[in-house]
């Protein structure tokens, strides 16, 4: 209504010749052309500004000074209004999508579970800002700088090294130089104006480089450049904390499999029952398609899966000969004791703590500790109980001499949907036939 209003005023204004009553219609229209965005708001001002020379072009009228000065002043303090308000709201969009795009994108470095989706989210917050048309990130494998997330032009230069041109002997090392590098992989209309920012994880440690172009000759502004820097410190952080916790993982890996060697040190005279168990089961948990956290879970709970047997009586642990059923009894609770032993290891996941309980469970519900039956004892220790089993029958106890690989495999199928679950029997007989039609080929 106001801008109708305002339209019709500044049309009778001008046909009347009433300066005053134009400058305020002006205003009128600006103010009912303000919600409707930023084109109504100079499209209203543009109709002032024609309506007034309009006014002198009808016959009879002619400008004062103070009537030209009066509109200049009108338009000139109406422009600047809109200019700022322009400027201003041209920033707070900035900053919504700043923090918009933060935001998310933290949600997303949070739910990366490897450093290549880490750097592709990354990359994908600057995209959303758009800082930039051309984004790449740079880092180094084994020496050599590689470009392991872009977008823009750089898309087509991903998993590219850099290497030095021109016999260049400078340290690939330095920000600088793979900066520049990188920056003449692109064509120099791609690059008009670019923005180098280093990434650093913990302690200081160079983790690369982002590289940020742009097509136009606008200059990165100090905002810009500074949500840019704080983005790299988001980056690094993520890229640090997973460097941390791929570092934890490894030292508690490292940590179980010497624990695993000692424990076999005591229950096997022979040795290397650990070691067959642990690259046997994860062979046939790849071979089943699980994902890396479940077939680590599964390799812990290999090495230590035994653990219980520190709390056996020596008699009863290195008996040569049947077990009496008291004995037995005893030998059992290794399965719970193990279980309870490891309750403080806070960063053991529950399947590798399901396999040490449940690796006797038996699929027809005979098995111990807890008699559970099918699809109700746990998938690590299903899996693992077929491996642990041939390697038992495969290699000689204080009790027994080591049987034959084929009559071993022969009880695993006989024991198909009575000790053990048949879908995983029929995946490991095929794996250990693969391997033996491999053997024979070489």
């Amino acid at each position: 209504m106001l801008l109708l209003l305002g339209t019709g005023t500044v049309g009778y204004a001008s046909y009347g010749h009433y300066p005053g009553l134009m400058a305020g219609a002006g205003v009128l229209l600006i103010i009912g052309a303000w919600s409707l965005g930023m084109t109504w708001r100079w499209a209203a001002l543009l109709l002032y500004v024609v309506a007034f020379v309009a006014s002198f072009v009808l016959p009879g009228h002619t400008a004062t000074v103070q009537e030209l000065l009066g509109a200049l002043l009108v338009i000139g303090g109406l422009g600047y209004i809109i200019l700022r308000e322009q400027g201003t709201e041209r920033e707070l969009e900035w900053q919504r999508n700043t923090v918009v795009a933060l935001r998310n994108g933290s949600e997303r470095l949070a739910e990366a579970r490897d450093e290549q989706a880490i750097i592709r989210a990354g990359i994908g917050i600057l995209s959303t800002l758009k800082v930039a048309p051309n984004l790449a990130f740079v880092a180094y494998r084994q020496g050599t700088p590689y470009i392991l997330a872009a977008k823009g032009a750089y898309e087509a230069l991903l998993e590219r090294p850099i290497h030095p041109s021109h016999n260049d002997s400078r340290s690939v090392q330095a920000d600088h130089w793979v900066a520049e590098e990188a920056l003449d992989l692109l064509k120099k209309p791609q690059r008009r104006r670019y923005h180098v920012a280093p990434v650093y994880g913990r302690a200081s440690n160079h983790l690369g480089v982002l590289i940020l172009t742009r097509n136009t000759d606008v200059d990165f502004d100090e905002e810009e450049t500074s949500v840019v820097a704080s983005f790299a410190r988001l980056l690094g952080a993520q890229l640090g904390q997973l460097s941390a916790i791929r570092e934890l993982r490894d030292a508690n890996d490292l940590t179980l499999r010497s624990l695993g060697a000692a424990l076999e040190r005591r229950d096997d005279d022979t040795g290397g029952h650990t070691t067959r168990v642990v690259s046997m089961s994860l062979r046939l948990a790849r071979r089943l398609g699980w994902d890396e956290e479940q077939v680590r879970a599964l390799r812990w709970g290999a090495y230590l899966h035994d653990l219980g047997k520190l709390a056996i009586p020596d008699q009863i642990l290195h008996k040569r000969g049947p077990l009496d059923p008291g004995e037995r009894q005893v030998i059992q609770t290794h399965t719970t004791i193990g279980y309870e032993m490891l309750q403080d290891l806070h960063f053991l996941p529950a399947e590798t703590l399901d396999l040490v309980r449940y690796h006797h469970e038996r699929w027809d519900g005979t098995g111990y500790p807890a008699s559970l039956r099918g699809q109700n004892i746990p998938e690590t220790a299903r899996v693992f109980s077929i491996v642990d089993v041939y390697d038992a029958l495969t290699n000689a106890r204080p009790y027994k001499l080591a049987w034959t690989r084929e009559r071993a495999m022969a009880e695993i199928r006989a024991q198909a949907g009575r000790q053990f679950d048949p879908q995983y029997v029929d995946a490991f007989l095929r794996m250990m036939a693969e391997q033996d039609d491999a053997v024979i080929v070489s």
